[in-house]
């Protein structure tokens, strides 16, 4: 296990300031803001620690607010909103300098058995064969507008790799194609605890990273890190279908059905590499075009 992922780690161990409400810090991230994903991923925290052991998280719906600082300590006020026989709700509202910046509501649900059924993996290369962020990010760096960007870009990186199947953003600008994209992903060594909460906290780390990629893709854009559009994440929603370890290979299968009012929307599935549907992605987010 490398440093940044013990460091990502810490993260998502929140300390516990009075009931039900907790405290994290962040990271540097490579736009001047909170990640979303870290956010998300924390409020996540914040609510499992107040469900019982045997309820894992199976679904997930929030809204990104306001622009988080990196700066200062995020506070997240959990409310326990139901406590049923099989499902616990929580909401979650994590505040930074007197004001919400960040709202989540999960469902928690003990084990049954039940139907089952599933579409099929879609194909895709295999993760081993593919190359690193650090391998691959070299031959981009004359596209990002900002010379340290290749670097800062395998910074955040560092704790999960993350591997595209599919051509990047950044690889294809001025060719629109179609919009879906893929990529592997597994964090960046093998994790001691096998606490559902964790694995599930980690891919909702991740699932902020590479979501609205389709979007771009669909029109030609490079991204953010290139400069030829600016966006933010709106709402993240995800459905938790079966178990998976966060350091084992997923695929992240994405795509986006419509961008239209300044707004696009990327959909995914995450799948493990056996072949088995684990996550469920949904999440739009701001999308536009720099005005000259």
């Amino acid at each position: 296990m490398n440093q940044a992922l013990t460091t990502l780690l810490d993260l998502l161990d929140l300390e516990q300031i009075e009931e039900n409400i907790f405290r994290g810090t962040s990271r540097p991230s490579l736009v001047p803001r909170v990640f979303g994903g870290q956010v998300a991923a924390q409020a996540l925290v914040a609510a499992g620690r107040t469900v019982p052991a045997d309820r894992i998280a199976h679904s997930l719906h929030s809204y990104f607010l306001r622009t988080g600082d990196t700066s200062a300590p995020i506070v997240y006020s959990v409310d326990r909103i139901r406590d049923g026989r099989s499902f616990t709700t929580r909401r979650v509202v994590a505040v930074q300098h007197g004001q919400p910046i960040f709202h989540l509501s999960a469902s928690f649900q003990t084990y049954e058995d039940g139907l089952d059924h599933q579409v099929a993996m879609p194909s895709a290369p295999d993760p081993e064969s593919l190359p690193t962020a650090a391998e691959s990010l070299p031959a981009y760096r004359e596209i990002f507008r900002d010379p340290g960007t290749v670097e800062r870009l395998i910074e955040t990186r560092e704790a999960v790799d993350l591997r595209y199947a599919t051509t990047p953003p950044w690889g294809s600008i001025g060719e629109p194609v179609e919009p879906r994209s893929q990529v592997w992903f597994r964090t960046a060594g093998k994790l001691d605890s096998a606490d559902p909460l964790l694995h599930t906290c980690l891919a909702t780390y991740v699932s902020d990273m590479t979501l609205l990629d389709s979007v771009l893709l669909a029109h030609g854009r490079g991204g953010w890190a290139v400069g030829d559009v600016v966006g933010a994440s709106l709402d993240h929603a995800m459905w938790f279908h079966r178990p998976f370890r966060a350091d084992e290979w997923l695929l992240y299968d994405q795509e986006s059905p419509s961008a239209a009012a300044g707004r696009g929307l990327g959909q995914a599935r995450i799948w493990t590499q056996d072949g088995r549907l684990a996550v469920t992605v949904i999440q739009e987010g701001v999308v536009r075009v720099p005005r000259a």
